[in-house]
């Protein structure tokens, strides 16, 4: 076998009687461990080894945008993490993996020829000079994981790394693009060794496309390839590949998410097959990069909709969804909704026409504590509850201060975020945050916060506007849905 144990890197998840029922699971929030802090494991990949999951990703320490090492939580159920440290530790003075040396994309597979654990990543400087392969091994799957070396993927460059092992003969693959030089703009598919321990031969080339964070899906009758296009931490539009074998041919590439919503501000990085025992989930498990703080960039992780019969792969969006990883089912949760349109507005607010928002109209104008919108009459339960913000951030189309314009005029620049201050029943020295990332025209997305209100329907939340570095302004507000507590 190769590569194959209970775990399997992106491929088959199989699930055992000791797996409990998952939490909720909320894309673009901030999930925290079981000790309250911020998961930081970005870039990352997701294993399943004697009936846990093991996700390792890159850490992220502000204030440095790379160097942090490789982090590792451990779950029962994909909504649960406990952190266990660092699975690889920077060093300081060594040539590959020092603090100042990019360690991205990090990925794990066990191998039963060695009896080992490989991890392997995208190892480079700082200004992408080497283009390497790192790998390092280790004797548990949390680690701590030793370095072996960093090389040149048969001879070749690498950059955005990723990882396959085929669930039918437990073979293990890289895929990685090679390089942001003309001539370096294809995407390879290339077969480990027996021992994964090196790489045999190129088995496809994805030629010219230009993309990067490939990671591979495989169902009963076909493989599917997700890749991003390369606009650094600005999200784009990813696309799919199909193929009835890794040799291909593979298809032409098709957008997976709704046209403009850039895949819901996320960038593919891997994907999970969980074979339960009533159905087979697949997931997305993207990253949703926010460049002025790195290291709390969120997670995107969504429903995959797959019909081979059609030869099509969609990612879908949800607020908030319930998955059961024993018997691979998942639901997505039913909130209740507020819309702008029967908010009240104060200051400079106002309500404007929109025929793409709900009932035609859309808040615009929030700025500051002085130009507001407020929900009321809204349904508490005194415990801790998702709330889902959706709204339209336009600042693609430019502003008066935002240096350079809009990213869709010659020279412009992207803002990438506004800034929202939301305060529950008034209280104002209890004021929450909201990342509103860029939308684009007639493009409402969500975002999530998790907020306290009281017993019963007497709760207002207000929704203003906080600094973030350009403005006071807070996005375009649409509606919000508040969701009923986990428990």
């Amino acid at each position: 076998m190769f590569g194959l144990k209970a775990c399997l890197s992106g491929g088959l998840l199989l699930l055992g009687a000791a797996v409990t029922e998952a939490k909720y699971i909320v894309p673009g929030a901030r999930w925290r461990d079981t000790d309250g802090n911020l998961v930081n494991a970005h870039a990352g990949s997701v294993v399943l080894d004697n009936g846990k999951f093991w996700w390792f990703g890159e850490y992220k320490v502000q204030g440095q945008e790379e160097g942090g090492g490789v982090s590792v939580y451990s779950s029962p159920d994909l909504a649960t993490w406990t952190y266990h440290g660092l699975a690889l530790e920077p060093v300081n003075g060594h040539p590959y993996i020092a603090p100042e040396m990019i360690i991205q994309r990090p990925k794990v597979v066990y191998s039963e020829s060695t009896g080992q654990y490989h991890m392997w990543w995208h190892a480079d400087n700082s200004s992408y000079g080497l283009l390497l392969q790192g790998f390092a091994t280790a004797d548990t799957i949390e680690g701590p994981y030793s370095f072996v070396d960093a090389t040149a993927p048969l001879g070749n460059w690498s950059q955005d790394f990723g990882m396959f092992t085929d669930y039918k003969d437990g073979r293990t693959y890289a895929l990685y693009s090679n390089g942001d030089r003309r001539e370096g703009r294809d995407v390879y598919l290339t077969s480990y060794n027996k021992e994964v321990t090196g790489l045999d031969e190129v088995v496809y080339r994805f030629d010219k496309f230009d993309l990067e964070a490939p990671t591979i899906l495989q169902t009963d009758k076909s493989y599917y390839a997700l890749m991003s296009h390369k606009t650094g931490y600005r999200p784009n539009n990813v696309v799919a590949f199909r193929a009835d074998r890794l040799s291909g041919p593979w298809s032409q590439p098709w957008i997976v998410a709704p046209l403009n919503t850039r895949t819901f501000n996320s960038q593919s990085g891997f994907t999970l097959r969980i074979k339960g025992n009533r159905k087979t989930t697949y997931l997305y498990l993207g990253d949703q990069w926010d460049s002025n703080s790195l290291w709390e960039s969120r997670y995107i992780w969504l429903p995959i909709t797959i019909d081979d019969a059609k030869k099509t792969l969609e990612v879908e969006w949800h607020d908030v969804y319930d998955l059961d990883v024993k018997s691979g089912k998942w639901q997505p949760i039913q909130g209740r909704e507020y819309l702008a349109i029967d908010a009240k507005t104060s200051g400079n607010a106002f309500k404007q026409e929109a025929n793409f928002a709900s009932r035609g109209t859309i808040v615009t104008g929030i700025e500051g504590n002085d130009s507001t919108v407020t929900f009321s009459g809204i349904q508490g339960t005194g415990k801790p509850q998702w709330v889902s913000f959706y709204y339209q951030n336009t600042d693609d189309m430019g502003f008066g201060d935002q240096p350079g314009g809009s990213p869709d005029r010659i020279g412009g620049s992207w803002q990438l975020r506004r800034i929202a201050s939301v305060v529950v029943n008034g209280n104002a020295e209890n004021v929450e945050t909201l990342y509103q990332r860029d939308t684009h025209k007639g493009i409402i997305l969500s975002t999530p916060l998790q907020l306290t209100l009281e017993k019963g329907s007497r709760n207002t939340i207000t929704v203003g506007g906080l600094f973030n570095g350009f403005h006071y302004k807070g996005a375009d507000i649409d509606r919000i849905v508040v969701y009923p507590p986990e428990n």
